[in-house]
């Protein structure tokens, strides 16, 4: 069936893809289960990440104490995310952010895990006062075309509210 390719976390945004036909579907979805698709995103979390870039291998399933949520637990699936640091913005820390697989929550898991979870997270961290969701945007998608495969690249500049709190960070750091 034609339609919606892979989903992104409720108040995550940035680029989807969405099939147009039935055999575009199927192959769009067998070249993500066998991790063809590319996927960047940038979040910023909650202190200052160090080091500066790094992997973060670790098992993501069920939280067994709160169903509702994720959780980093040794019975969970293999999870791997991979990570730079853009920018330190004071108490926070920009980063990019590229998943090699594709959990359900796997970024706001493992960043929470690490104690830096995504600022404005209201399920893994806390609330943000000027943020009414989290920080979390899929600015990146390369995968190739379902009948040439050709390598296809887009990407997607943050949405206003996000660099407004980016802006009012930086405005905030003394000079």
């Amino acid at each position: 069936r034609p339609g919606i390719v892979h989903r992104l976390d409720k108040d995550t945004s940035g680029l989807m893809v969405a099939a147009k036909n039935e055999a575009a579907h199927r192959r769009l979805q067998a070249d993500l289960k066998a991790r063809r698709f590319k996927k960047g995103y940038l979040a910023l979390v909650e202190g200052r990440l160090s080091p500066p870039e790094g992997i973060i291998d670790a098992p993501v399933g069920r939280d067994p104490r709160r169903r509702t949520r994720m959780a980093v637990v040794s019975t969970g699936r293999p999870a791997v995310t991979r990570y730079r640091v853009r920018e330190y913005l004071g108490g926070a820390t920009l980063v990019e952010v590229w998943p090699e697989t594709g959990r359900t929550h796997q970024i706001r898991v493992h960043f929470a895990s690490l104690g830096h979870p995504l600022v404005g997270d209201r399920l893994y961290g806390r609330a943000c006062p000027t943020l009414n969701r989290h920080f979390l945007h899929a600015f990146y998608l390369g995968f190739p075309h379902p009948r040439s495969g050709q390598w296809l690249e887009f990407t997607s500049p943050l949405p206003p509210e996000l660099e407004a709190e980016l802006a009012r960070r930086r405005a905030a750091i003394p000079h």
